[in-house]
């Protein structure tokens, strides 16, 4: 049974990607003096997971590995390798990831405050009006 509906999942999944951003953008700011570290970023995988829905497969053995998979986050994180802004080979631009950090964090306020009003909703729903 289906307790939220898409909108609450869906913004589930919003937090889940702007927290995971959050943690990379935060690494990458700790290790700004670490010599040879490269940043990483978060990317989204949306179009592949949307034409991943699209797709119908039928199973035809219990030894065969589920089609869709049980992963369902839209994101990954990978390193920046291709670039080296420090002596020490260093990749992080702190003024960009400043940058980024500041962004998320609206993002993430605004997420929540969406799903904050949601479960107000749900809540006088359930209260019935009062």
């Amino acid at each position: 049974m289906k307790l939220f509906s898409n909108t609450i999942n869906s913004l589930e999944n919003a937090l889940s990607h702007s927290t995971t951003k959050q943690k990379v953008i935060s690494n990458n700011i700790a290790n700004v003096d670490t010599p040879n570290y490269k940043s990483q970023e978060v990317r989204f995988n949306t179009a592949l997971s949307n034409e991943m829905q699209k797709l119908q497969a039928t199973k035809t053995n219990a030894k065969h590995i589920e089609f869709g998979g049980s992963d369902t986050s839209n994101y990954r994180i990978v390193s920046r390798n291709n670039t080296n802004y420090q002596h020490n080979g260093n990749n992080v631009d702190i003024d960009q990831e400043m940058t980024e950090m500041a962004k998320n964090q609206i993002q993430y306020n605004a997420l929540i405050e969406r799903i904050s009003g949601k479960f107000n909703s749900l809540k006088t729903v359930i209260k019935g009006g009062n």
